[in-house]
């Protein structure tokens, strides 16, 4: 059985009837793959440094060196040989997929997402796996619809299909796997792809309810309401998990754009790099306290908080060592997400503050009257702070904690903390992580995710959709005219002097100059600010004699770039293709 006999017939069936079989293909294919990537991570760790954890301080340090060294290598192999795009988290990649490459995503990105995922976590280095398989189980959704012959202008869908079926396996938690992919990937909560992620989701959790089982992420102990002290304590701890996420997100980002500098360091050494900083802290903090926190996800120790038998110091050394270890490991180039780290560094701050403050009042002679059920639920309030002030997506923060736990009494202060994150995430860093990080790589957020309607794209600055990397022409001479003309095959130049603009050259004047070897007579040249609008952009292209205006820094001052009617109208149909992929 072909895959053109499974797309031909694909094609036959009715178009309602095609959609809902293809969103059930791509529910399950991800579901699987995000199933197969858990168990080869968690086997991973299980054969390796969980058993090391089980014997003595020194046979752990030495054998979880090798462990993390030689997966940390693999990783950094795998990533500089084959795709060096599989890197990070892969959440910020696949919405750059999603919108700029309507959806496909190279298969080669998968397979070495998958592999390097399980190594780079199962191995021991500190990041999470919330990205692998958001990123892998779109890449899967995204393949499997080429598969069914769907052109590539049409594999949007697919792509968040898939993306929410693998969040929702990873974590069994469909309704926050719906959230995220509106909220961050798309854009939209009102999207009419809605139908097709909630069917994927769904599949998903139940793909990871019929191979692992239908338990929560995490157990809880003293589930009881929190008391009016809880609720006091709630906008502190919120507070607290906000700023760490905060400076997580500076301190991870800042490092990766360091790094990006040093050239001495090979690329695949860096992956490494970080995994040595987390056996160091790893090693350390287990030596001290027999845990082993740092390494992986955490989450027997996060689960060891949420059942009350974390002491708030070893909360303490725990949230220091996994946000060094953390920002090490991503900002090095290594291969996982950051929701895991997330959810452990804010349950950490949670247990953190609530033993401080009571231990200080205690030194007083006062009695709090904190219960075991209030430092639970601040713990997980604590989580879902620190994961929205990272991701900006409070829905989402709210929503993968109680479905993590569910626990349904904790609500009320999840949405406290949830506007607190907020009012702190985004007083003090410009936009959330995954943004930031495609700032930093070098994409433009209004190319990624465009504007919905058509007042809010005439808004946009004309840099939005403008080329920084014209061809202009310095020299008029015949010689270095045909040159010219020989390099390139646009019909329209700049004519620079001094980096200003004097003209425009179209290429029939430049092929007679240099035939009848005379100096080329130019056209006016249109200009335009970067800051300007679109809508003032259009005008200023119906002025222009050659459909191209030129980008100057001020008025009458250095050429930053141009922008073609071809530019302008293919931007406006990724819009129009947008609105239709909501």
């Amino acid at each position: 059985m072909s895959a053109e006999w499974i797309a031909r017939n694909v094609r036959r069936l009715p178009r309602q009837t095609r959609a809902v079989l293809s969103t059930g293909v791509y529910g399950l294919g991800a579901g699987l793959a995000t199933v197969a990537f858990q168990l080869g991570m968690n086997g991973l760790y299980g054969i390796g440094l969980l058993r090391l954890g089980e014997t003595s301080p020194a046979v752990l340090a030495l054998g979880s060196f090798g462990i993390v060294t030689v997966t940390a290598l693999l990783v950094g192999w795998l990533l500089q040989r084959f795709c060096p795009q599989a890197a990070g988290s892969g959440i910020p990649q696949l919405k750059v997929a999603f919108w700029k490459d309507f959806g496909h995503v190279p298969r080669r990105v998968v397979w070495v997402k998958f592999v390097a995922g399980i190594l780079s976590i199962g191995g021991g280095s500190s990041l999470g796996r919330e990205g692998p398989s958001v990123q892998l189980a779109g890449g899967v959704g995204a393949n499997l619809a080429e598969w069914l012959g769907e052109p590539k202008q049409g594999r949007r869908p697919a792509a968040a299909a898939g993306a929410a079926a693998g969040l929702a396996a990873a974590f069994n938690t469909p309704l926050a796997a719906i959230t995220f992919v509106l909220e961050e990937i798309i854009g939209n909560l009102n999207s009419r792809l809605l139908g097709s992620v909630l069917l994927a989701s769904v599949l998903g959790a139940l793909v990871v309810h019929g191979t692992i089982g239908d338990q929560p992420a995490f157990k809880l102990g003293g589930v009881e309401p929190p008391t009016w002290l809880g609720y006091v304590l709630t906008p502190v701890v919120a507070g607290l998990a906000s700023w760490v996420g905060v400076y997580f997100q500076r301190a991870s980002l800042g490092l990766r754009a360091w790094v990006k500098t040093v050239r001495s360091v090979p690329n695949w050494l860096w992956p490494a790099l970080g995994a040595w900083v987390t056996w160091g802290l790893g090693v350390a903090v287990f030596w001290r306290t027999g845990h082993l926190g740092v390494f992986g996800l955490g989450y027997e120790d996060l689960s060891s908080a949420l059942a009350g038998e974390l002491g708030w110091q070893l909360a303490g050394l725990l949230l220091l060592t996994k946000f060094v270890a953390t920002f090490c490991c991503y900002g090095c180039g290594g291969c996982g997400g950051i929701f895991s780290p997330a959810l452990f560094l804010g349950g950490m701050s949670g247990v953190l503050v609530a033993g401080l403050i009571d231990g200080c009042a205690g030194r007083f002679g006062v009695r709090l009257g904190l219960t075991p059920a209030d430092v639970v639920a601040l713990a997980v309030v604590g989580m879902s702070a620190c994961l929205g002030a990272v991701v900006w997506a409070p829905v989402t923060g709210i929503l993968i904690v109680f479905e993590m736990t569910h626990e349904f009494g904790l609500v009320p202060v999840l949405m406290i903390g949830a506007l607190v994150s907020q009012m702190v995430s985004r007083r003090l860093n410009a936009c959330n992580f995954y943004d930031a990080l495609l700032e930093q790589d070098g994409h433009q957020i209004e190319h990624v995710r465009p504007p919905r309607d058509l007042l809010s794209w005439q808004q946009l600055p004309a840099s939005a959709i403008a080329n920084f990397k014209p061809v202009t022409v310095t020299y008029l001479d015949p010689t270095a005219l045909a040159e010219v003309l020989e390099r390139h095959p646009y019909g329209r130049f700049p004519v620079l002097a001094a980096e200003r603009v004097i003209g425009m050259l179209t290429r029939a004047e430049a092929e007679a100059a240099t035939r009848e070897q005379r100096p080329p007579q130019l056209i006016p040249a249109v200009t335009c600010l970067p800051a300007q609008t679109i809508r003032e952009l259009q005008l200023r292209l119906i002025e222009s004699r050659t459909g191209l205006v030129v980008l100057v820094d001020r008025v009458g001052g250095r050429v930053l770039g141009l922008v073609t009617l071809h530019d302008l109208l293919r931007a406006q149909d990724s819009v129009a293709k947008g609105a239709e992929a909501e």
